[in-house]
């Protein structure tokens, strides 16, 4: 099982090409994330961190406005209606984890956390975890259309990069509810943590469905 090379787009190289970006797109939001949060905890809401939030915002309008165009493609020129269903929803679920990367950083941007020195290095070991947790997903995706062969090998590492992020979650907000900053902090950051982690859990859903699709066409 998954052994088997194919590619889907005998038929248009367009569907390729916008299959191709959206999940380029995934992997930039990705990317930016890491770079946003590494800025905002050296300089919080600094014109800097505005500015990769703002791109986070573009990147994620473009890849609202490539799901559209692959939907429509999908449904008027009827392209492989045998797995049209699943691409349309495997589509609309990657598209939770670039929303939920604009959602964060919208929300450091907005809520202004007071964050201490001393967590600053767990907090940017989780978002890393999260970004490559995404970025694996996508490359999973990406060889869903393409090699059969390699989609088991990125979704085990969205798996152990998920479970990487919850580990890493857990232990920082126990260690912030063991500390003696108030209590409205604790909870504030105990609030934004678990929005972080939850960009792993979406990209963990996703590989679940991908891994029945792929089982499914390869029946």
């Amino acid at each position: 099982m998954f052994n088997v090379k194919v590619s889907f787009f005998s038929r248009t190289k367009s569907l390729e090409n916008k299959i191709d970006l959206f999940h380029d797109k995934i992997i930039d939001a990705a990317m930016t994330f890491k770079k946003a949060m590494r800025i905002f905890l050296e300089e919080k809401r600094s014109d800097e961190y505005r500015k990769q939030s703002k791109q986070i915002k573009q990147i994620e309008h473009d890849a609202d406005a490539l799901r559209r165009d692959i939907e429509n493609k999908l449904y008027i020129q009827n392209l492989i209606p045998d797995l049209r269903a699943d691409v349309l929803h495997l589509v609309e679920n990657l598209d939770k984890i670039i929303n939920k990367f604009d959602e964060v950083t919208y929300k450091f941007y907005i809520e202004r956390p007071d964050i201490p020195k001393e967590y600053h290095l767990r907090l940017t070991e989780l978002c890393e975890q999260v970004a490559d947790c995404a970025e694996n997903m996508a490359i999973a995706s990406r060889a869903f259309f393409r090699d059969f062969s390699t989609v088991r090998d990125y979704s085990q590492k969205v798996y152990f990069m998920e479970h990487e992020s919850d580990l890493s979650s857990g232990r920082l907000q126990e260690a912030i509810y063991d500390s003696d900053i108030p209590l409205a902090n604790k909870i504030q950051l105990g609030g934004l943590i678990t929005e972080v982690a939850d960009i792993a859990d979406i990209a963990e859903d996703c590989v679940d469905e991908l891994l029945i699709f792929t089982i499914k066409r390869d029946i």
